[in-house]
């Protein structure tokens, strides 16, 4: 993948992009991976994809970033799924091979290490909302219109949503939403848990970032190992899951985040944490 600007480090504002259409921007410790294909609403092509996945595994080896909030550079969308006008050129073959530079993308948000937030508006639709979905949070303005539309063009959610929604709402409210490939409005799509935080119309990207500067003003070794013990001890027997927390707990309980979280608490002023 190509790649072009400057490596973020800390600074402040710093951008790094990823092929033509995704950028990553710095602010501090949080990471702003933007989907920047305005003219298509953001639709994934098989490009996109690529930059996606790319993305991902950068962020996810950069020890200072602590927070990774996904949003969108379109003013009516935050992204409508998969590129339907590509596909529609496609041969089986291609399908085939696409299928994995696809779900690398969606993997690759999933996989983030660290605590991520996604940012909503407008049209997050199909795959859209499935990259959505696959962040730990999801803030969503009053213009958002979100759905898993996929089975009324012949197809099913391939983008982890079989999975996810039913996680976030319960199997049999996912199946309905599913199968009925309808769209939900954001009042709607916030009381039936589809969306965490629903704020004013135009505020989603800047309340998601300020979201993100609370978490990232934690620990990153805890941050970490708290997503990573939600995350893998969901769906297991209560001693099955405390056991993953253990193991989380001893992960970070002899870390230098440990020993500074607990002087600073102390000595009453704000911790310094050294990331490991």
């Amino acid at each position: 993948m190509a790649e072009q600007g400057e490596g973020q480090g800390g600074r402040q504002g710093a951008e790094r992009r990823f092929g033509e259409h995704v950028a990553v921007r710095r602010h501090a410790y949080v990471a702003e991976l933007a989907l920047d294909r305005p003219k298509a609403m953001n639709a994934v092509s098989t490009q996109m994809a690529r930059s996606i996945a790319a993305a991902c595994d950068a962020l996810a080896a950069d020890r200072d970033v602590r927070v990774v909030v996904l949003t969108s550079t379109h003013e009516r969308a935050f992204c409508v799924g998969a590129d339907l006008k590509e596909r529609n050129s496609f041969t089986d073959a291609d399908l085939v091979r696409q299928r994995p530079v696809a779900r690398a993308a969606y993997t690759g948000v999933l996989e983030l290490p660290m605590p991520t937030v996604a940012a909503v508006h407008g049209f997050a639709l199909g795959g859209g909302f499935e990259l959505a979905l696959s962040c730990d949070l999801i803030v969503a303005d009053r213009t958002a219109v979100v759905g898993l539309p996929e089975v009324s063009v012949g197809v099913i959610p391939g983008g982890g949503g079989t999975q996810l929604l039913p996680r976030r709402v319960g199997a049999a409210r996912a199946a309905e939403l599913i199968f009925s490939a309808r769209r939900l409005e954001a009042a709607e799509a916030r009381e039936l848990g589809l969306v965490d935080e629903l704020v004013e119309e135009g505020r989603d990207r800047e309340e998601a970032l300020a979201l993100a500067g609370r978490i990232a003003a934690n620990s990153p070794v805890g941050l970490r190992a708290a997503k990573r013990a939600l995350r893998l001890g969901h769906g297991l027997d209560l001693r099955a899951g405390l056991e993953v927390e253990d193991a989380a707990w001893r992960s970070v309980a002899f870390s230098g985040d440990r020993a500074e979280g607990v002087a600073a608490f102390n000595e009453k002023r704000k911790p310094e944490w050294p990331g490991e």
